[in-house]
């Protein structure tokens, strides 16, 4: 159940290049400066979506009618459980936008695929992070030993900023790489001394050892590990109405959890699949935006630091091969529409 949960966070661009050669690549302009519209073109709306909590908003914006509230009047929510077959529908315009990681995204606007990042999601705090047995207290202490981790996902991101912090790289450890779901258990099998993670799976390891310590978390750097809703530049041309609106019913929705939390992440446990109380800690360790934040954060650190911060751990981890500017990646006309 949890495996497909967090299935959303691997980054798998494997075949972006061939993606890029596609039509998609013809798509107009952005109109990103121009005065967006007040209201929502007709026509329908599909979001391509994984089961993953940070995505949760969705899902109460449209048991709670949110979408017909702001003119929407036709949002599909397209779900995927693997990376590949939503990257694939979008090249091909099955999609009108996604979600996904925020290195995701980067990778693909340097793959070439015309699409821009136009909202921040959610961010993680103590819901990633390195764990560590009793006998390893800092990051100086990784030096030449295991360390499980997944490759090529958020854990990846996490693990090499952690390094480069500390004047280290991943040529400093020993790799062992496996999926985030199996790395905790080996941690407290004794089988690594190490473990990147994430939850549920940091509290299913400390409740079943307490020498298990948080080493280094997300949080130290928030925006690090975020998802973001990516739009195909066609769309941002041809239908910008709904894109402000779509950002809009996601505001209502974050304004609705926060009044009726309880009830709210009940939906949204049902859409990925598990239990409210399964849920409860890796609830507590991610952060929803809220459209002026993300406005906010466009302005400030998410466009400078943040970027460059996720940017700098992307290349270490070789998940991005060069460097790519904020202005390539993020348009935030429209965050800045909808938060007026």
């Amino acid at each position: 159940m949890f495996r497909s949960m967090i299935s959303r966070r691997a980054c798998l661009l494997a075949m972006a290049g061939a993606l890029a050669a596609g039509t998609m690549l013809q798509a107009p302009a952005v109109r990103a400066q121009e005065a967006l519209p007040a209201k929502p073109e007709a026509g329908a709306f599909k979001l391509g979506i994984e089961p993953w909590l940070g995505y949760g908003l969705w899902h109460v914006a449209a048991k709670k009618d949110l979408f017909a509230k702001e003119g929407l009047s036709d949002v599909e929510i397209v779900n995927f459980t693997e990376d590949k077959d939503l990257n694939a529908a979008l090249a091909s315009g099955q999609l009108d936008a996604a979600t996904i990681a925020t290195h995701t995204a980067m990778g693909m606007v340097q793959a070439g695929l015309p699409v821009k990042i136009v909202m921040l999601l959610d961010f993680s705090l103590s819901a990633d992070a390195i764990l560590a047995g009793k006998d390893i207290k800092s990051i100086a202490d990784l030096k030449g030993k295991e360390v499980a981790f997944e490759e090529g996902t958020t854990s990846d991101i996490l693990l090499n900023y952690a390094l480069s912090s500390n004047g280290m790289t991943i040529d400093d450890i020993v790799r062992v790489p496996m999926p985030a779901a199996d790395a905790g258990t080996a941690l407290i099998a004794g089988r690594v001394p190490v473990a990147v993670t994430y939850e549920p799976y940091i509290s299913s390891a400390r409740a079943q050892d307490p020498n298990v310590s948080l080493l280094f978390t997300a949080g130290v750097d928030p925006g690090l590990v975020s998802d973001v809703l990516i739009v195909r530049d066609e769309v941002l041309k041809e239908k910008p109405g709904q894109v402000v609106a779509m950002l809009k019913a996601w505001d209502a929705a974050l304004a609705d959890y926060r009044k009726n939390t309880a009830e709210d992440r009940a939906i949204i446990a049902e859409a990925v699949g598990a239990k409210p109380e399964e849920l409860t800690t890796a609830f507590y360790g991610v952060q929803y935006y809220s459209v002026g934040e993300a406005a906010a954060a466009f302005k400030g650190d998410f466009s400078g630091k943040t970027f460059g911060d996720v940017l700098a751990a992307a290349k270490k981890a070789g998940l991005v091969k060069k460097d790519i500017t904020p202005e390539s990646v993020i348009d935030p006309a429209f965050a800045a529409a909808a938060a007026k």
